[in-house]
C-alpha cells in the first residue's frame, strides 16, 4: 500500500476514473500490467464467402491405414489371413512380372538373332561338300579315297524338279513345307515331348533340316536349336519356298555318296535324268535322308521305303492302286570307283560305321576332308585273303567265309575277310551263325567260377541220355566212340576230344545263364543289328536264359564271326577285353588329329579279382593247347590255342551246315567261319565229303597264322596257377577191357557230334535223371528211342559238334 495508507485511486475497492485504465491524471502503467476485459462477440452481418475445399481449416487430415500397425489389435488367427494375403499379393506381383519377361524376352532375342544370323548361301554349301576322305592302311599307305560324287557341282533348277520327287520329299520330312514359317511348332512339341519320354524324334523342318547341314551345326542344345530356327525362319522371309525347296534338295546327303537330288538318283538307280524318277523310287530317296548312313542295310530301306509310301498315300500324292502295286525298287548295284576289290570294300563299309560312330560321319568329313589313318596291316590282310583263296579255289562256288584276325593287346582288326561273293553281304558282322564246339570254352568259363577245375571229372561215354523236365534227349560224342575217356573223363581230356556228353552235363550242372554271360564278358555282345534288325543274343525266344543246347554251341549260340574273334582274344590277353576297332586316328588338313582312338578295356571274367581274372583265362588257354595238335592243325614253330567247331542239319545229323576254328597266339587271334547262303544246307567238299572244322576252316586258319606270324618270335603262353581240381585224378584199379580207339577219318572228325550207324554193343546208354534247371529245358519233343538219328533229340535244336 502507498505511504499514508490510503489506497490509489482505481485500486481495488476504489472508484474507477473515467477515459480508461489510466484514466487521466492518473500514474501511467506498466505494460502487462493492465487488466483483461472480455470483449464482447463480433456478429458478421454480411455471409461469409465460401472457402476453397482445399484450405477448409474445419477438416480433419486423415493418416495413411497401415495393416501393420493395426496386427496387435487382430487375433491370431485374423494375423495370418493378413500375412497370407500380403504374401500372396507379392507372390502375384513377382508371377505378373516374370510373365511379362518370359513373352518379351524371347521376342526381343529372336529380333537381335534375326539381325545377326546369316542364310547360308547354297553354291557355297556346295563347294564345301567336295573334299576327298583319304583312307590309309596301318603303315600309312593308302588304301583308298572317299569323294562324293560330280554330279552335285551342277545344281538343279526348281522346275528340274518332278511333283514325284517334291511330294515324297515332303512326306517324309516336312508335310507342311509350303505353309509353314520355317519351322513347325507342332513338330517342335512333339518332338520335345518324344524326347521326355526317353524316345528320339525329329522335329526339323526342311528348312531347318538345311541350315542344320549348311551351318555344320549339331550339337543337341537349345541355343543351336533356336539360333536355327531364327535362320530358317529368316530364310523363309527372304526366299521363296521354290527357293528353299531347291537349295535343300541341291545340298542334303542320301547316302551311297550322293550330295544333292542329282548324285542320289544316279548313284541309286543309275537314272541320269529327274523327269524319269518314279513316285516309289523317290520314296526311297526321300526316305534315306533321315539316316543315309544306313545305305546298305536292306531291311532299313524297305521300312523306310514303306513310311513314305503311307505317307504320300495319306495326304493323296499316290492313290491306294498305286500303293497297292509298287513294289520295292531296289537299288542298282554300285560301280566303285575307287580301286578297291570286292573284298577291301567291306574294310571301307566298316570304316566308314566306325567314321560315324565317333561322330565323324562322311558328311562332316567332307567338308573338312580329313585323313583317317586304320589298324589294318597289309601283309596280314594280303595272308588272309590268299589263305582263302588258296583253300577255296577248288572247292564248290556257292562256299562263304569269312576271316577276322585281331590284336589281343589292343583290340586293333589287323586283318578283315568278310566275302567277296558280289551280293555285297559282309559275312563277318552282318550275319548270325550257330558257333558248335566253339562255344564250349564258355561252358568252361562258367564251371570254373562255379569250382570247377581241368581235372574235374564227368561221364564221357556215348551215346547218353539225359531227361529234362520229362523229356528225354540223348547226346552221342563225334570222336572217341570206344569210349576211352570212360566214365570218369577230365574236363581237360572232354575238351580235347570236344566231347559232347561232358559239356552238356556239365552245363546242366551250373546252368544256362553263366554260360551266357561269360560269352558276353569275352566279347560277345549282348544285342547287335544284323540285316537292319536288332538281335537280342544267348537268349531264349522270350527274352530270358538259353536253351541247355547252348552247351554245344546250338539252339540260341548264335553269334557273329567277328564277335569270335574278339572274345577269343581276351583269352589270349589273360582275361582283359579290348574293344575291337578299325580307325586309330582321324586327321585333318593340317595333319593334327581330331579324333584319337582311346582303349575301351575291362577285366573280363572276375572284375573285382585281377588274379583270378588272370588266372580262368590261362586255364582256358591251358585246355585249347591241346586241341590243335588233335585236330592236325598245329601252329608252324610255336604254341597257339584254339578251338574247331561245327552246326549239323536239323534233319540230317551226318551233315553239317556251319564249320569253325578259332584260335590264338599271345599277339594274334583269328575266327574263320565257313558255309553257304541257304543257312542249313548240307557243306560238302569238290569231293562231296561233309566239311567238319578241322577240315576246310582249320586250313585257312593255319596257313593264314603262319604266314602272318612268319619271321616274329615265338611267344609261349604263361604256365597257368592251378584253379580248383586242375590235375586229372588218379586212375582206380580195376579190371577193365582193353579197347582200341578208332581212326579219325581224314577231314578229322574231332568237333562235330556224328550219329553212330549201328547200335552200340558194348556200351549202353547212361540215363541221367535231373531235373529241368529253368529255361535249361529241352526244346523239342521227347527222344527216347535208343537208336534215336538225331543226337539232341526232336530236330528242333539241331545238334552240334
Amino acid at each position: 500500500m502507498p505511504p499514508g495508507g490510503r489506497p490509489p485511486v482505481g485500486g481495488p475497492g476504489g472508484p474507477r476514473r473515467p477515459g480508461g485504465p489510466t484514466g487521466p491524471g492518473g500514474p501511467a502503467r506498466r505494460p502487462g500490467e493492465e487488466p483483461t476485459d472480455l470483449l464482447p462477440p463480433v456478429y458478421q452481418t454480411t455471409p461469409r464467402e465460401p472457402e476453397l475445399l482445399t484450405h477448409r481449416e474445419d477438416e480433419v487430415e486423415l493418416e495413411p491405414f497401415y495393416d501393420d500397425e493395426y496386427d496387435e489389435e487382430l487375433t491370431e488367427e485374423e494375423a495370418r489371413a493378413v500375412r497370407r494375403k500380403k504374401v500372396w499379393r507379392r507372390v502375384r506381383r513377382a508371377t505378373y512380372v516374370a510373365f511379362g519377361l518370359m513373352l518379351l524376352a524371347p521376342v526381343a532375342a529372336f529380333a537381335i538373332a534375326y539381325q545377326v544370323v546369316e542364310v547360308p548361301n547354297p553354291e557355297v554349301v556346295a563347294a564345301d561338300q567336295g573334299k576327298a576322305i583319304t583312307v590309309l592302311y596301318a603303315d600309312g599307305t593308302e588304301m583308298t579315297k572317299i569323294a562324293p560324287g560330280e554330279a552335285n557341282r551342277t545344281l538343279v533348277k526348281y522346275e528340274d524338279l518332278p511333283d514325284s520327287i517334291k511330294h515324297a520329299v515332303f512326306a517324309a520330312e516336312d508335310p507342311t513345307f509350303e505353309t509353314n514359317v520355317g519351322f513347325d511348332l507342332t513338330a517342335i512339341a512333339r518332338a520335345a515331348y518324344y524326347q521326355l519320354k526317353g524316345e528320339q524324334s525329329g522335329g526339323s523342318g526342311l528348312t531347318q533340316q538345311y541350315v542344320k547341314k549348311a551351318t555344320d551345326q549339331s550339337d543337341m542344345t537349345l541355343t543351336r536349336k533356336f539360333t536355327e530356327a531364327v535362320t530358317a525362319y529368316k530364310m523363309s522371309e527372304q526366299q521363296d519356298k521354290e527357293d528353299i525347296l531347291t537349295a535343300y534338295l541341291n545340298t542334303i546327303y542320301f547316302g551311297k555318296g550322293g550330295y544333292g537330288i542329282k548324285t542320289a538318283v544316279k548313284a541309286y538307280f543309275g537314272v541320269n535324268e529327274l523327269k524319269d524318277v518314279t513316285p516309289s523310287q523317290a520314296a526311297l530317296l526321300a526316305g534315306m535322308i533321315q539316316n543315309p548312313s544306313r545305305d546298305w542295310q536292306q531291311a532299313y530301306m524297305e521300312e523306310r521305303w514303306n513310311y513314305v509310301m503311307d505317307q504320300m498315300l495319306k495326304y493323296n500324292w499316290i492313290d491306294q492302286a498305286y500303293r497297292d502295286a509298287e513294289k520295292f525298287p531296289q537299288p542298282v548295284e554300285q560301280v566303285d570307283q575307287s580301286g578297291l576289290s570286292s573284298i577291301r570294300l567291306h574294310i571301307r563299309e566298316q570304316v566308314v560305321q566306325e567314321m560315324a560312330k565317333v561322330d565323324w560321319g562322311i558328311e562332316k568329313a567332307q567338308k573338312v576332308g580329313v585323313t583317317v589313318h586304320t589298324t589294318i596291316d597289309p601283309p596280314k590282310q594280303q595272308a588272309a585273303e590268299d589263305a582263302v583263296h588258296e583253300v577255296l579255289g577248288p572247292q564248290p562256288p556257292e562256299l562263304r567265309s569269312s576271316l577276322t584276325a585281331i590284336d589281343p593287346q589292343t583290340g586293333a582288326v589287323k586283318a578283315y575277310y568278310a566275302g567277296e561273293d558280289g551280293t555285297g553281304l559282309d559275312y563277318a558282322t552282318n550275319t548270325l551263325q550257330e558257333a558248335g564246339s566253339s562255344f564250349k570254352p564258355f561252358d568252361l568259363v562258367a564251371a570254373l567260377k562255379n569250382g570247377k577245375g581241368l581235372g574235374s571229372t564227368y561221364d564221357g561215354r556215348s551215346p547218353k541220355t539225359f531227361e529234362l523236365g520229362g523229356t528225354k534227349i540223348t547226346i552221342r560224342n563225334a570222336s572217341d566212340r570206344n569210349n576211352t575217356c570212360g566214365e570218369q573223363c577230365p574236363i581237360r581230356k572232354a575238351m580235347e576230344m570236344s566231347l559232347n556228353t561232358v559239356f552238356y552235363e556239365m552245363v546242366i550242372d551250373i546252368g544256362t545263364q553263366p554260360v551266357a554271360d561269360a560269352a558276353h564278358a569275352a566279347g560277345i555282345p549282348k544285342t547287335v543289328e544284323v540285316q537292319g534288325q536288332k538281335k537280342d543274343l544267348l537268349v531264349n525266344e522270350n527274352g530270358g536264359p538259353p536253351n541247355v543246347g547252348i552247351a554245344i554251341g546250338g539252339g540260341e549260340a548264335q553269334v557273329r564271326p567277328f564277335d569270335m574273334a574278339s572274345a577269343y582274344a581276351t583269352f589270349a590277353a589273360r582275361g582283359i577285353y579290348h574293344e575291337p576297332f578299325f580307325i586309330s586316328k582321324i586327321t585333318n588338313a593340317e595333319n593334327k588329329a581330331v579324333y584319337q582312338h582311346v582303349d575301351v578295356t575291362r577285366p573280363a571274367f572276375a572284375p573285382d579279382d585281377q588274379q583270378l581274372n588272370q588266372d580262368i583265362a590261362d586255364n582256358v588257354t591251358e585246355s585249347l593247347k591241346p586241341v590243335l595238335t588233335y585236330s592236325k592243325i598245329p601252329c608252324a614253330g610255336r604254341e597257339c590255342a584254339g578251338k574247331t567247331g561245327t552246326h549239323e542239319l536239323p534233319d540230317d545229323a551226318s551233315q553239317n551246315s556251319k564249320a569253325w576254328m578259332v584260335g590264338y597266339t599271345p599277339s594274334l587271334s583269328a575266327s574263320v567261319w565257313l558255309g553257304r547262303d541257304e543257312g542249313n544246307v548240307a557243306l560238302r567238299d569238290n569231293r562231296g565229303n561233309p566239311i567238319f572244322g578241322g577240315g576246310l576252316p582249320g586250313q585257312i586258319w593255319k596257313k593264314f597264322m603262319d604266314k602272318s606270324l612268319e619271321g616274329t618270335p615265338a611267344e609261349p603262353f604263361p604256365k597257368p596257377r592251378k584253379l580248383h581240381q586242375f590235375d586229372d585224378p588218379k586212375p582206380t584199379t580195376t579190371t577193365t577191357t582193353t579197347t582200341t580207339t578208332t581212326k579219325r577219318d581224314e577231314e578229322n572228325r574231332s568237333t562235330t557230334t556224328e550219329p553212330t550207324t549201328t547200335k552200340p554193343t558194348t556200351t549202353k546208354p547212361t540215363t541221367t535223371t535231373r531235373p529241368c534247371v529253368g529255361l535249361a529245358c529241352p526244346p523239342t519233343t521227347t527222344t527216347t528211342e535208343e537208336n534215336d538219328p538225331n543226337p539232341i533229340g526232336g530236330g528242333g535244336r539241331p545238334p552240334t559238334g
